[in-house]
């Protein structure tokens, strides 16, 4: 039992060990139960943590004390339970990454505002109806995932996110996006299959001269709209010179399958 107990806590030991010293905490898939079994010895390392993956557990809730891992980076919760963040996640402005996909939550904080050092979010398989207003100050953002949830709209204000490069909102009902996506000119991907988007704004094609992916598959705009709009030739032949570029690399790496438009 002595030798047990020993090489457990030798084992404990040598995790806390090399989470430190990488900053590195990994316990994917570690079958983590509902908020009691986050693991205290995590929080404890505070500003060592440069990235935490706890991706196919059971937690419910993330603690508070949270904020005190201030020096990190990533923080990957897919495949959980969570409903919420707490508010002083806003604390973690070293923060460049967040991945909630796959969970239940139904609202982000307007704190989120505070993560100005954020660069790719993704909330994918939630249950969100809005996103805040206060997600046009992520300025270095340039990856949003927000794709299978209930969104109805995008706010206005998603216009002032000016790195943004890639907007994922599939599986939503949205019916209109806001004129303010004009304002993205470093906007390459733009995908809105499986929502009720009659129209978008007429001078989207003209203003993002980045724009090459436009899909919106099963959503009631029509492709004769979608053509006449200005600067849809130009949108075309960024769209084909980008088409014919992963063709080749496709062929070249014996992969297969592409899939651009509206329909």
């Amino acid at each position: 039992m002595g030798c047990a107990a020993s090489n457990s806590a030798d084992s404990k030991a040598d995790r806390l060990s090399r989470w430190q010293a990488t900053g590195i905490v990994g316990l994917r898939d570690a079958k983590l139960k509902v908020m009691k079994s986050f693991p205290d010895e995590v929080i404890e390392l505070d500003r060592s943590v440069r990235m935490l993956d706890l991706t196919n557990n059971k937690i419910a809730d993330i603690p508070e004390e949270i904020s005190k891992l201030t020096n990190m980076q990533s923080l990957i919760l897919a495949g959980n339970l969570i409903e919420h963040l707490p508010t002083n996640t806003g604390k973690l402005q070293s923060l460049k990454l967040i991945n909630l996909d796959q969970n239940r939550v139904s609202i982000l904080p307007d704190e989120l505002e505070q993560l100005v050092r954020l660069e790719r979010l993704s909330i994918s398989g939630n249950r969100l109806t809005t996103l805040p207003e206060t997600i046009g100050s992520l300025r270095n953002l340039f990856l949003l995932n927000g794709s299978k949830n209930q969104l109805k709209y995008l706010p206005e204000s998603i216009g002032s996110c000016y790195s943004l490069e890639e907007l994922q909102a599939d599986e939503n009902s949205i019916e209109e996006i806001p004129s303010s996506v004009c304002n993205l000119i470093h906007l390459k991907s733009l995908c809105l299959d499986h929502n009720k988007v009659k129209q978008i704004p007429p001078s989207l094609l003209k203003a993002c001269k980045t724009l090459h992916n436009i899909s919106l598959h099963n959503n009631p705009i029509s492709m004769d709209q979608f053509q006449s709009m200005e600067g849809f030739e130009e949108f075309e032949a960024r769209r084909k010179k980008k088409f014919d570029k992963q063709i080749n690399s496709n062929v070249m790496n014996g992969s297969k399958g592409l899939d651009e438009g509206v329909g």
